[in-house]
């Protein structure tokens, strides 16, 4: 690990070598709109891949090595490669440990070749070690465990460079989604009713953490008090779209009152109504390519100080368990981790310019298809990848290409003993010390406890880069090789 010091985190308002990943322009241009089939007549086709001679599949899913510690942790396509880093308890550029429980990530701003991306933790009080900055900054209740880190990566050489704690004091931040202005809005999923929160904090809330920087730990009330699960923001007009995760959840949208980019001087939030179908239900049996338009309605108590935002959006439409959400290209597409007649998860897409929801998406097999998509990304062509979050084992990163056809990416395959953990810990130390999770008793590979069954989380795509997480036993991945061999 290059050593990358922490002055710079400071200050970094007149730094014109930062930038967000994505430019305000970039966001709003798009590509050209070609409705690919009837399921996915919503999404924009990329001209440039179509012009490319590949097939959707990559190939068979093989056991491949981590170039970092040696060991055998992921299945992909050959030809495909990965190194690891932030291992749960990996001692960080800060000196503290890395916490446990990786989940939502994104690549959010670059400097020269160096990306930075910010990753959550969700974690409360009493897991694992803290998520809180050094000297205090930026920690909203100091007995919470939950938080975010950051981490630079060299694009160029392959390289992770560095990671810190960047935000502390929050509860089970599960994932959230990058600014077109350079930050991360990571989300609290947890609620309570008022005043009755930790320690005498009320929690549920989204934080915002600079890409280069620490967050101010503050909360941004008026985007609501509930049990988040991820952000989309439109760069067109800054107004954030925001996922719930309940079982009876709805689609949010916050719009800012301040300027561009500005988050914290208040705005209004609404919950999305079907037009002229009030609480219409769309948890299940939904046609693929089905079109509703929308309006919104407002929720005069984001806090939920009298009432919780779902109820108060009396006529908003029912989702269930509301998850992964993401820009691309002009539209919104968010996921329903466990809805569909099969509960085995839908995609949606929103419009904010037609003012429309389609439903691009609906698993019918966990096998064949995916089993409980969570977080989601677009990739650079336009295909959806989907972390795995449901009953299969093992857990695979599941892409859904714009012409429907949907097949797997990449498997885990992480199983762990006392002697893969030492190993670790030679490249990364702190590992030993400060892990988390049990591993098996041997030293030879003979008893290896299996996290096949863990999630994936926190899907972000730089250039030719992949950055996903693992959940348990917690560690973030970066996987380049052939991407135009196929769909993403």
């Amino acid at each position: 690990m290059t050593d990358v010091s922490l002055p710079e985190l400071d200050d970094q308002k007149g730094d014109a070598l930062i930038q967000p990943t994505f430019n305000r322009r970039a966001f709003m241009k798009g590509s050209s709109a070609v409705a690919a089939s009837t399921a996915f007549a919503a999404m924009a086709s990329r001209a440039n891949a179509a012009s490319l001679p590949y097939s959707d599949n990559y190939g068979p899913l093989v056991p491949t090595a981590d170039k970092a510690t040696g060991l055998t942790l992921l299945a992909l396509p050959e030809g495909f490669e990965y190194t690891t880093f932030g291992w749960t308890g990996q001692i960080q550029t800060d000196q503290l440990p890395t916490p446990t429980d990786h989940d939502g990530m994104s690549v959010v701003a670059s400097k020269g070749n160096v990306v930075a991306l910010v990753r959550n933790h969700e974690l409360s009080e009493g897991e694992s070690t803290p998520s809180s900055p050094r000297g205090g900054r930026g920690v909203y209740n100091p007995n919470q465990n939950g938080g975010t880190t950051n981490l630079m990566f060299d694009v160029v050489k392959g390289e992770f460079l560095s990671s810190y704690n960047s935000l502390g004091g929050t509860i089970r931040n599960c994932s959230g989604g990058p600014t077109p202005w350079g930050t991360w809005l990571s989300c609290e999923e947890t609620f309570h009713p008022w005043g009755q929160g930790s320690q005498g904090y009320n929690h549920g809330y989204v934080f915002e953490v600079p890409g280069f920087g620490i967050s101010d730990g503050q909360p941004i009330r008026e985007m609501g008090r509930f049990s988040h699960e991820a952000v989309a923001v439109d760069p067109a007009t800054g107004f954030v779209y925001e996922t719930e995760d309940a079982g009876q959840s709805a689609f949010y949208k916050f719009e800012p009152a301040g300027k561009w980019g500005d988050m914290k001087s208040g705005g209004k939030l609404y919950g999305m109504v079907v037009k002229d179908s009030p609480r219409l239900d769309l948890r299940g049996g939904l046609t693929e390519g089905t079109t509703w338009d929308v309006t919104w309605q407002e929720i005069n108590d984001p806090d939920a100080m009298s009432d919780t935002c779902f109820n108060q959006a009396t006529e908003a439409a029912i989702i269930e368990r509301g998850e992964g959400c993401w820009y691309d290209d002009g539209k919104i597409f968010f996921v329903s981790t466990s809805g569909g007649a099969a509960g085995l998860g839908q995609v949606f897409c929103y419009d904010p310019r037609k003012e429309t929801v389609q439903i691009i998406f609906e698993s019918k097999d966990a096998i064949t298809e995916v089993d409980g998509p969570d977080n989601i990304a677009v990739s650079p062509r336009g295909s959806i990848l989907m972390c795995e979050d449901g009953g299969s084992n093992p857990k695979r990163l599941v892409c859904l290409t714009q012409t429907g056809v949907v097949f797997p990416f990449a498997e885990n395959r992480i199983a762990l003993d006392a002697g893969d953990l030492a190993k670790i810990d030679t490249i990364y130390p702190g590992t030993r010390d400060f892990f988390w999770d049990e591993v098996g008793a041997s030293t030879d590979g003979s008893a290896r406890r299996s996290f096949t069954s863990q999630e994936w989380a926190g899907a972000s795509f730089h250039g030719r880069w992949l950055f996903v997480n693992i959940q348990s036993p917690g560690v973030t991945f970066a996987i380049t090789g052939p991407w135009e061999k196929g769909a993403l």
